[in-house]
């Protein structure tokens, strides 16, 4: 049996009976200091995970007792998934403390069953960072290269409050409220334990049956009604239907919608988690995809420009929706592919630009397909009888980047 015993954030050392007769007690620095290891027993600073394991497995063969010091709760982003894959949840004995988000959010007086918890430690902080910027309260669990200071960075621009809690249970625990562009601008040392992203005036507050990430919307391909458009200047709900189940948007990721007149493609995507960034070029566009995106209650980052000049300054999308035509659609669809990680989709009306967008996907080495589409809606008549209203067709294009046979779907 491997004892694991999660030294909470409320700072006490760990219950000396907790370690038993160890004959090996593995844990960070910090917490190896704080215990009283039986005389004889032999203790390991956690460092690179494989050798620790390795040590513990010969203890284990040998049949002598284990004692693992984590942090917080060890099967929250804790080393108990790791042990238990090693050695089989069965061979696991784990006591859970406090964990730092737990402890974050407490100091604050907040409740976090509607917050979203991500990892930055030892991962691509891009995740974090796409969910902060799409979601009202998010933890994050910080890491080398992806602290308060590279948070605040990637956030700027963004109406959020970061709270930083810094060596929670110690006598030096700091919880500070600070803006993006302050923590970028700082030297927050080795010490944080997690910062929370709160959009304030997003924060509803109401009672949840289902903690984290929300069930998502009841439906998405809405009607034209659902959005404030000009002239019927909109990607129709058909359109609109297929573009997304080829962006697929998911929290965690980035989506661009280019040229997004009244940013319908942004906004559906962002109800269905992901970040999202609306460019458009004209004055009342951006008005109405700002008011689009507060009807709906998500957050579109909306910059004003023309592509591709305009995406320049844009962290690289996983997916971008190209709307509309124009000379510049060429070169918008190759800088869309250049950029894109996953996806890059384009609704045309004009024939004649179809053959320009597939040959920039295809130049990009880009997998392309395409559909036209041609739909009737039902419409009603005189005498109460109905007549099918034929809409214009569309053309949708989507390339997808080839994938290496060993490259996995991020979690």
């Amino acid at each position: 049996m491997i004892r694991v015993v999660g030294v909470g954030a409320d700072g006490a050392p760990p219950a000396s009976e907790s370690l038993g007769d160890a004959a090996l007690v593995v844990g960070a620095r910090r917490h190896l200091a704080a215990a009283r290891p039986p005389a004889g027993a032999r203790t390991l600073v956690l460092g690179p995970l494989a050798p620790a394991l390795e040590t513990i497995g010969r203890y284990v063969t040998r049949g002598r007792p284990v004692v693992v010091l984590a942090s917080g709760d060890p099967g929250f982003f804790g080393i108990a998934r790791a042990l238990a894959e090693r050695f089989g949840p069965t061979a696991l004995d784990v006591s859970p403390g406090v964990s730092s988000v737990a402890a974050a959010f407490a100091r604050l007086g907040l409740s976090w069953d509607d917050a979203i918890v991500a990892s930055a430690h030892g991962r691509d902080r891009r995740t974090a960072v796409n969910l902060c910027r799409a979601h009202p309260k998010v933890a994050v669990l910080t890491g080398p290269g992806a602290g308060p200071a590279e948070l605040g960075a990637a956030l700027r621009g963004h109406a959020r409050t970061l709270i930083v809690a810094t060596a929670l249970g110690t006598a030096g625990e700091r919880v500070e409220r600070t803006t993006p562009e302050r923590a970028a601008a700082r030297d927050w040392g080795p010490e944080v334990s997690v910062v929370l992203c709160l959009d304030e005036a997003r924060s509803s507050g109401r009672a949840r049956s289902v903690a984290g990430v929300g069930p998502g919307p009841a439906g998405w391909a809405l009607e034209e009604s659902a959005f404030a458009h000009r002239d019927s200047m909109i990607t129709k709900f058909e359109v609109r239907a297929l573009a997304l189940a080829r962006l697929g948007p998911r929290p965690g990721d980035l989506v661009w919608d280019v040229g997004a007149g009244s940013g319908s493609v942004a906004v559906e995507c962002a109800r269905l988690g992901a970040a999202a960034v609306a460019v458009e070029r004209a004055e009342d566009g951006v008005e109405r995809v700002r008011a689009n995106a507060a009807a709906h209650g998500v957050d579109v980052r909306v910059v004003r420009g023309s592509a591709p000049r305009a995406l320049a300054d844009l962290d690289d999308p996983d997916a971008v929706f190209v709307g509309g035509g124009g000379r510049d659609l060429p070169a918008v669809v190759a800088e869309c592919a250049r950029r894109a990680r996953r996806a890059v989709v384009v609704g045309l009306a004009a024939l004649d630009r179809v053959p320009a967008a597939r040959a920039a996907l295809s130049d990009a080495g880009w997998e392309c397909d395409g559909v036209l589409l041609q739909s009737s809606r039902l419409a009603p008549l005189p005498g109460e009888v109905t007549r099918l209203a034929a809409a214009n067709p569309v053309f949708v294009l989507w390339g997808s980047r080839p994938r290496s046979p060993r490259e996995g779907v991020a979690a």
